[in-house]
């Protein structure tokens, strides 16, 4: 969608069984609407006499995760006083804000004191994405946020603790609203700005397919510590996470094959870093094509000049003002509300149009 409004410029958020009446109401909704399905299938004898005698111990089974890349939009972190002095007086000018994702530091094995996204395991009895929505909520007391799977990885020897295949979510949230905490199994919990980079260091095109590899860069920054269980707490620690990630497309017979790579790795636990990057790219992909997935990182009232900064943070590149707006008419509508503030002309504040977003 965006295609046409790039203009020249640099590259570069089932809840738990504790989250309220709403949240319990909502998974008793879709837990009768299953068995109202199955009520509709008789199982006869002989099948009663299959499942009396079937042995679902035969065969190996997996530990089931969910891990949560939360991404939220958010001032940038590590201004110095000097910095912050300048944005104040400078009123023309929109504060600096990153792309960022909410980490865990490990306080156990395996890879502790790494950092990881927020997860767990699948509870018995419990769907995936109410283990998604729980470990959401645990973290951030935020319900009812996007959430979208973004990937299945289940790699052998992805966990030294044995097999594990994780669902692998994609959260947006405004971060400025939520409270994050460290579960029980964390020292931390910490916000990172977010750089992300590519390049194509392979093509080829056949007859009857293509193999394109990318390379990522991607690097986590943070200084900043929300929420903590760390006794020796410390303000203002600057910590760096990277890695380098290959990506490799095969193309047979018009169907896509992907898979990833982990080149390098400073400070991520597990396979995370190719799980962010997948969530990264999955971001990138649907704000591209100019759907309303960028309102989930927003205020409830906001300026149309704040929704296009959240989108030009997230596809790395400037956008023509007058033809964002025009693309984004739909799904706005205007408020009698505005920012004031010395220095400018007001703002119009703007929210969702809930009409477009349920067609």
């Amino acid at each position: 969608m965006f295609g046409d409004i790039i203009h020249a410029g640099n590259e570069q958020c089932g809840i738990g069984l504790h989250c309220g009446e709403q949240v319990k109401k909502n998974c008793s909704a879709e837990k009768e609407r299953v068995n109202q399905t199955m009520q509709s299938y008789t199982i006869n004898e002989a099948e009663k006499e299959f499942l009396k005698n079937y042995d679902i111990t035969r065969y190996d089974r997996p530990s089931v995760a969910a891990d949560i890349a939360i991404f939220s939009v958010m001032a940038r972190a590590g201004l110095t006083g000097r910095e912050q002095v300048q944005d104040k007086e400078n009123y023309r000018k929109m504060p600096e804000q990153k792309l960022k994702i909410l980490l865990i530091r490990r306080a156990s094995y395996p890879y502790k004191d790494c950092f990881s996204l927020p997860g767990g395991f699948c509870r018995k009895n419990e769907d995936i994405y109410e283990t998604a929505r729980r470990e959401l909520y645990e973290e951030t007391y935020v319900e009812n946020a996007y959430l979208n799977p973004c990937g299945i990885f289940g790699e052998a020897g992805r966990d030294p603790r044995g097999w594990v295949i994780s669902h692998a979510f994609l959260a947006l949230i405004d971060g400025e609203q939520c409270r994050i905490k460290a579960g029980s199994d964390a020292w931390e919990a910490r916000w990172f700005d977010v750089t992300f980079s590519g390049e194509e260091i392979k093509k080829e095109v056949k007859e009857d397919g293509a193999f394109l590899e990318h390379k990522y860069v991607l690097t986590l920054e943070s200084s900043d510590i929300f929420a903590t269980n760390l006794p020796d707490r410390r303000e203002g620690e600057a910590i760096v996470l990277s890695a380098v990630i290959k990506e490799q497309k095969e193309f047979k017979n018009y169907h896509e094959t992907l898979r990833y790579e982990v080149l390098e790795n400073d400070g991520f636990a597990f396979d995370h870093a190719k799980i962010i990057t997948c969530a990264l790219l999955s971001l990138r992909r649907q704000a591209q094509m100019g759907g309303p997935i960028v309102f989930d990182l927003m205020s409830k009232r906001f300026t149309l000049a704040q929704l296009q900064n959240a989108y030009e943070i997230i596809l790395g590149r400037k956008l023509l003002t007058a033809n964002f707006r025009r693309k984004m008419a739909d799904f706005v509508v205007e408020t009698d509300e505005m920012i004031t503030g010395a220095g400018h002309r007001p703002a119009k504040l703007f929210q969702r149009n809930i009409e477009a977003f349920y067609r």
